[in-house]
């Protein structure tokens, strides 16, 4: 007897959380059939339709999931990424059903994402294989707080093979934490796009002595464009802001009209740095972990797209380490790279203290929960926490 005919009664007791042998129990019960019944069966049928106990998560405790992932992101994660935040942390479930648990356990929040809903005019894009096209560029919304991320994606995939946040833009940072990472874990790119900054001269100046290693050398190594053309990358900003750069500047924005922090003074914007450095860069690697595993309509899944990475490979013996990189680049072309990327004054004068100062600040305060609080518009903990930072930095730097 085919179970098909039986898939709505199977299919609402799933998701319910009953197993596959109480299943077929009752369905022998409640139809008097023993042929075609088993527990066997119907465990086949269900992985057969995404009900399998491998991939499948029961309702209760999709909704326990669903609803701390809101904790921990905010209002701006719909069904799509949210599938993929929660892929990212070992939860499966389809779209539909994160949707249906969105709307039911915080309606403001999907009101909101309705009427703030876009689309996007689509742009011409071409790229043929992971590995074709490496897209690389900075966002600055937090610049005048001592923040700024910097991405690659690839342009096949779409998935993101690099991130860094820092004080300041830096050449050996961004090259040390992006580019040399990415290339060494996916291979080497035929081609990488950049704006026409100068904070990209040393990945430039790499890639373009490893041209003979790609995998089509008859492309540009690089290609520099006004950040306008580099939409592959700069439309990713946009779903970063909300959900991570916003709250924070929201945040940091009300203190300074308050008057509650003078970025004039200079242990004031380190300890502003250096705290909304370590808070964003967590919230952007979750971001990134759910963008990765999230699916895009019409293409699929980054992580599953990305396949074993770029055709060309190559030793780590040809990637030299940030400095090294820099020394060689000063050699060649005659100009120095900046090597330090502070911003404030660092008002240590040595590690113990400024460990001490690190010490006493984390037994107060948990960044990974002050995040969560900035992106569900609870700003106080944030700004608690940097005024405590100010105090304790000014108390062990003396």
């Amino acid at each position: 007897m085919s179970l098909d005919q039986y898939c709505d009664f199977i299919t609402d007791n799933r998701l319910s959380g009953m197993a596959c042998g109480d299943i077929a129990a009752v369905l022998t019960g409640h139809f008097g059939a023993l042929r075609g019944f088993s527990e066997r069966n119907v465990r086949r049928w269900c992985s057969e339709q995404g009900l399998g106990a491998k991939d499948f998560c029961p309702d209760r405790r999709l909704e326990t999931e669903v609803a701390k992932a809101i904790e921990e992101t905010g209002s701006y994660y719909g069904r799509k990424m949210m599938t993929g935040y929660l892929a990212a942390k070992g939860v499966k479930a389809s779209e539909g059903r994160v949707g249906k648990v969105l709307q039911t356990l915080n309606p403001p929040y999907h009101a909101a994402r309705q009427q703030g809903a876009r689309n996007l005019n689509p742009v011409p894009y071409n790229a043929e294989y992971m590995g074709h096209k490496l897209h690389i560029d900075q966002n600055e919304k937090l610049v005048m707080f001592g923040v700024t991320h910097v991405m690659a994606i690839d342009g096949y995939s779409k998935k993101i093979v690099g991130h860094s946040t820092m004080p300041i833009k830096n050449n050996i940072i961004i090259y040390d934490e992006v580019y040399r990472p990415a290339v060494m874990s996916y291979g080497l790119w035929d081609q990488v796009r950049v704006d026409c900054g100068r904070e990209f001269f040393l990945i430039l100046f790499i890639q373009e002595k490893l041209a003979a290693y790609r995998h089509n050398k008859e492309r540009q190594p690089y290609l520099q464009t006004p950040s306008t053309r580099n939409h592959t990358i700069e439309r990713m900003w946009l779903e970063v802001n909300q959900r991570v750069n916003f709250p924070l500047n929201t945040a940091l924005v009300q203190m300074c009209d308050q008057e509650e922090i003078c970025l004039d003074d200079s242990v004031t914007k380190f300890c502003t740095s250096n705290l909304t450095c370590h808070i964003s860069q967590i919230g952007l690697t979750n971001f990134v972990k759910a963008w990765n595993a999230h699916r895009i309509p019409g293409k699929g899944i980054p992580n599953l797209l990305c396949g074993q990475g770029c055709p060309a490979k190559i030793l780590e013996d040809h990637l030299p380490i940030g400095e090294i990189a820099a020394d060689l680049y000063q050699q060649e072309v005659g100009t120095a790279l900046t090597r330090e990327a502070v911003f404030g004054t660092d008002p240590f004068s040595n590690e113990e203290a400024r460990r001490n100062a690190e010490s006493e600040f984390a037994s107060h305060f948990d960044p990974l929960s002050l995040l969560h609080s900035a992106v569900n518009n609870n700003f106080t903990p944030i700004q608690n926490a940097l005024k405590c930072l100010i105090d304790i930095t000014r108390q062990h730097a003396a």
